[in-house]
């Protein structure tokens, strides 16, 4: 099939290039990046028409900001043919790129450090603005899932993995600015695949229009998941929709074809020659008139108008061969064996793709998890054997555990921690199977390239271009994430009831609005102004404002102390109260967060080094616990049951962690080893243990040895 685009809209070298920057500090590799502060210039929509909405911006530059490399992950080795890598920015290694932090800054930064125009295929599911909460059950380890307390059964604590409520014009503006970023990030011949409910499609799509144009739209697809969500209104909902755009209008997806369905076969492929192959009979006519193609067949010309479909001796050649058939008038048919056919080609309607349930061996316990069969149908048809698959929303990482199978390079990126978490832990489990294939193969004698792996699909590429990943973090948002469970635990605390569908405020305590200072700072005069600016955005709001935060600065105080004595009497208006949570008589002592702590025993002895973990607690979890569990007193028996993984560095630099061993347990009724053995360099070295516990809160254990 066609792959180049009839045009060649962005000829810009910018788009190819890749810029230099200085490393890092604290010993960490930052790629090639603009200055600090420099920002990257985003081209202006070209479709019409245009959606509008309040607080409509175009996007025309943003900042770009560094990546800090953080793990790295290698099982087999790097990948060994350098084909697929010949335009990779030198910076960063050739393998998975994992990046943890808000998907606009990630896509800055990848503008700015090399990859404009180089990505074949992204797909993106992103929020659906439908007002629903989204969070990923978290239990601990063991054979019952859940922890034991007193004879009964409780799943940990919800982690709030993102909320997807918000105001539709917050909504429209988030998505037209990451949409104008994936435009510059995709390749002249790429498309975007973006993945969609019923209740906003129809405002996507006209965003989109506007951003690519409305010629670059491919297809709507419809996905049947077979089981209806939320309000049914009398009729059930019971399909997603994903729609399709091409970097170039000019560009057409790759041809795919799925399986018959049985009704089909009964009703088309109702014959069988001797040996019982199955076959249906063809037309060999074909419109004419055209040179040479008008004759006689054993004496029976063509119908007026058509002439036959080959020439006359490839006809001559099939009747030899038994692929003709002659009706009763004498006229010419094609036999089409079934075990020759490539099957249906894909349209835009798909039944046959089924949902994740819960038992299903792909199933990660994340709320938007996508089937991987879903992932392997668009990676196949839009992007080419070796071609870059990004995804910016990559929840539970199917998306790039999907690329990986399929040989595929692939970038991913999540603003939440746990998704990061979840995802590699998937593509290390991904690696590890091929790993294992191939060393099975070569073991067995069979000429195997050191690459070759299972993939889904055999026509697929053999030889995975990467057998490796790395995690990045931009613009450190490990203060944010923090931030967010603080909330969440504040709120139960205090007896906040959370108002999502406000921008600003998070919740009301009685009559009071709640707004939550963030938690890296004390209540400043800034916070303050910033309040009074949306109070007088809101000259119907009257009631009184309660500010909680975690200390709060002289001028602070002064401030509300002058606000208030304008506002006296009883019913005066947007009055303001602090809780301070360290201090408060009533909420007081509540913030004080206790680190996951750890007893790791690591001794050297010939060149190997012994790891034993002889304790682990985790006071997050055991907080959680006791606050479910009431008068009940939690119970673990195992501080294994806590921990999700544990993995080893045996040479320490002090900034990137590079996994030297892993111990991922396979299934969540299995529990980590606890003690390990690795091979360790000659020289001194400094071993690194980190243990993740089930809030992906981690642990590191370092010695020199």
């Amino acid at each position: 099939m066609k792959r180049t685009p009839k045009s060649t809209a962005r000829k810009s070298a910018a788009r190819r290039g890749a810029s230099k920057a200085p490393r890092g500090n604290r010993g960490s590799a930052f790629p090639p990046a603009v200055k600090p502060g420099e920002a990257v210039k985003v081209a202006a929509a070209k479709g019409r028409p245009m959606l509008v909405w309040v607080g409509k911006r175009p996007l025309t530059r943003v900042t770009a900001f560094p990546a800090q490399l953080i793990e790295q992950f290698s099982v087999c080795g790097s990948a060994e043919t350098r084909k697929p890598w010949s335009d990779w920015p030198s910076a960063y290694p050739t393998g998975g790129l994992l990046f943890h932090g808000d998907n606009k800054e990630v896509l800055a930064h990848l503008l700015a450090n090399g990859f404009r125009g180089k990505v074949n295929l992204i797909y993106i599911d992103p929020p659906f603005d439908s007002g629903a909460d989204y969070v990923r059950k978290v239990s601990l380890r063991g054979a019952t899932g859940s922890a034991k307390l007193d004879g009964e059964r409780y799943t940990l604590g919800e982690q709030i993995q993102y909320t997807d409520i918000w105001a539709n014009d917050n909504y429209l503006q988030f998505m037209y600015e990451r949409s104008g970023l994936l435009r510059e990030l995709l390749h002249p011949a790429g498309f975007l695949f973006v993945h969609l409910n019923t209740d906003r499609s129809h405002y996507l799509k006209a965003v989109l229009d506007e951003v690519f144009g409305a010629a670059s739209f491919t297809n709507e697809i419809i996905w049947k998941r077979r089981e209806a969500h939320g309000d049914t209104k009398g009729i059930a909902n019971v399909h997603d929709v994903i729609l399709g755009y091409a970097s170039d209008p000019g560009t057409t997806l790759l041809r795919h074809y799925v399986s018959y369905d049985q009704d089909y076969l009964d009703s088309h492929y109702t014959q069988t020659d001797e040996s019982g192959r199955r076959y249906t009979l063809a037309d060999l006519t074909a419109p004419g008139p055209r040179p040479g193609l008008n004759y006689a067949v054993r004496g029976v010309w063509p119908p007026p108008g058509r002439v036959w479909a080959v020439l006359p001796e490839k006809m001559e050649k099939m009747i030899q061969s038994g692929r003709v058939v002659f009706t009763a008038e004498g006229r010419p048919r094609k036999k089409l064996f079934l075990d020759e056919m490539p099957g249906m080609p894909v349209h835009d309607v798909w039944t046959d793709v089924f949902p994740i349930n819960s038992q299903a061996l792909e199933a990660t316990g994340y709320p938007t998890q996508k089937p991987e069969a879903l992932l392997e149908r668009l990676i196949t048809i839009g992007c080419p054997a070796d071609g870059l698959v990004l995804d910016c929303f990559v929840g539970s990482g199917t998306t790039a555990a999907v690329a990986q199978k399929l040989g595929r390079r692939w970038i991913g990126c999540d603003i939440n921690k746990g998704a990061i978490h979840t995802t590699a832990k998937r593509i290390q489990a991904v690696i590890r199977e091929q790993c294992e294939a191939m060393e099975k193969r070569r073991a067995e004698g069979a000429q195997t390239s050191l690459l070759e792996a299972p993939y889904a699909k055999p026509q697929e590429s053999s030889t995975p271009p990467q057998l490796s990943f790395s995690v990045w973090r931009v613009n450190d948002y490990d203060l944010q994430i923090q931030h967010d469970e603080a909330v969440n635990l504040a709120c139960e605390h205090i007896g906040i009831e959370r108002t999502r569908a406000d921008a600003f405020f998070d919740g009301t305590l009685g009559r009071h609005l709640i707004k939550i200072i963030p938690f890296d700072h004390p209540l400043s005069p800034v916070d303050l102004e910033e309040l009074r600016r949306e109070l007088d955005s809101r000259p119907d709001e009257d009631r009184e404002i309660t500010l909680v935060c975690l200390g709060i600065e002289i001028a602070a105080r002064s401030w509300i102390d002058d606000w208030n004595r304008l506002r006296k009497g009883k019913n005066a208006a947007n009055r303001l109260h602090v809780i301070e949570l360290r201090s408060d008589e009533t909420y007081g002592s509540f913030i004080r967060h206790e680190p996951a702590q750890a007893n790791v025993r690591i001794t050297r002895k010939d060149g190997r080094v012994t790891i034993a973990i002889e304790d682990f607690v985790s006071p997050s979890i055991v907080t959680r616990l006791r606050q479910q569990a009431g008068v009940l007193q939690p119970k673990i028996d195992d501080w294994r049951a806590m921990v999700d993984c544990v993995m080893v560095d045996a040479a320490w630099d002090g900034s990137v962690f590079n996994v030297a061993l892993s111990d991922i347990p396979e299934r969540k009724s299995d529990l980590v080893k606890g003690s390990y053995e690795i091979d360790v360099p000659p020289r001194p070295t400094t071993v690194a243990v980190k243990i993740i516990d089930m809030l992906g809160e981690e642990v590191l254990v370092t010695r020199k040895v």
